[in-house]
């Protein structure tokens, strides 16, 4: 059991300073980070990064954090498939994050029964 803790905490940690550090590049206009979102408000999208892995991080909010960095890397999938250009960029920090929510709450993919018969 404190092993999982572990774990899913230093997951948790090492996503969120990735994605934040991300954002954060984005807002203060990186020139190779924001190379090739001349035509979007890449502060914007770097606050938006920041301020969803924020929720994401806190145990009471990480519902909605999950949610809204799922639609923010979407639409950044979407918009790589546009413009042919490879999804790997998105695609992985998505993936990570599928996996950093499942370790920490497997309801949100099993469903709460699911959840609560396994924890029985």
């Amino acid at each position: 059991m404190k092993t999982n803790k572990i774990v899913n905490i230093s997951l948790t940690s090492v996503i969120t300073a990735v994605i934040f550090t991300s954002g954060l590049m984005k807002f203060i206009h990186l020139p190779w980070s924001v190379a090739g979102l001349e035509h979007y408000n890449p502060s914007i999208l770097g606050l938006m990064e920041m301020a969803f892995i924020i929720l994401f991080a806190i145990p009471k909010t990480m519902r909605m954090g999950f949610i809204l960095l799922c639609c923010y890397f979407g639409g950044a999938i979407a918009t790589e498939l546009a413009r042919d250009a490879p999804i790997l960029n998105p695609a992985i920090p998505l993936v990570l994050i599928w996996i950093v929510a499942f370790l920490r709450d497997k309801s949100l993919f099993l469903g709460a029964a699911n959840s609560q018969k396994n924890a029985v």
